[in-house]
């Protein structure tokens, strides 16, 4: 896997932050609105994909959010003609303890495949490992205790060092730990290829590119297509 640059996240973080926390009533109200979708009655025969995560998942950024690759997940689904119907709970800002608060309402549809895409935002903003991995344990918790056949993905994720190796090494660690306790399906890292690259980001570093959001729907794609 590549790391992603310490240069670009030291200079950047702050944007990220201020950038993310900005978004994220907008985000939040989108992800409300969307997560209503599966209520009508032309998807009520489908089954739902939830895609709960922060600024990624909710391609901050871009111009059209059915760029980014949850999206793009939707058309190569629809492309194959597969009865699943997508729905964005992503929020820009987000991190794992405001996951874990606001995954009840959420929780009170349906749903076949849970994707959880959180945890980076709480990397940059140095929490404590331990407060990251009990944050997603409890949103996985929840999850299989309301739908226990739902099939869960999560989405790992990694740091720079610039809090300390060590720091970043134990984050790493968290995603690939929890998969294995819970026998939940892993993507190693969702910024695969994407993450470092400048000419798949935006100016700011960190949040990628139309194109850099293809490159993260091949990523989570390989892993979910077979439980599809």
């Amino acid at each position: 896997m590549k790391r992603i640059s310490f240069f670009i996240y030291t200079l950047f973080i702050p944007l990220l932050l201020f950038s993310c926390d900005s978004g994220k009533k907008e985000g939040a109200e989108s992800g409300e609105e969307t997560a209503k979708a599966p209520a009508r009655q032309d998807s009520a025969k489908k089954k739902t994909i939830v895609f709960f995560g922060n600024s990624l998942t909710a391609a901050y950024g871009l111009d059209d959010p059915s760029q980014g690759f949850v999206g793009l997940i939707q058309k190569k689904i629809d492309s194959l003609g597969l009865n699943y119907k997508v729905i964005n709970a992503g929020v820009s800002g987000e991190t794992t303890s405001g996951g874990n608060s606001r995954i009840d309402w959420l929780l009170k549809q349906p749903l076949d495949v849970f994707v959880l895409e959180l945890g980076g935002n709480d990397g940059l903003r140095g929490i404590p490992v331990p407060e990251t991995k009990k944050n997603l344990q409890a949103m996985i918790d929840k999850v299989h205790s309301k739908y226990p056949q739902v099939k869960i993905v999560l989405a790992g994720m990694q740091i720079p060092p610039n809090i300390g190796q060590k720091y970043a090494s134990d984050f790493r660690a968290v995603y690939a730990d929890l998969a294995k306790k819970n026998n939940i399906t892993l993507i190693p890292f969702l910024l695969e290829g994407v993450g470092g690259e400048a000419k798949l980001n935006l100016p700011d570093g960190i949040h990628p590119t139309a194109e850099g959001h293809k490159i993260l729907a091949q990523n989570v794609w390989v892993v979910i297509e077979d439980m599809l």
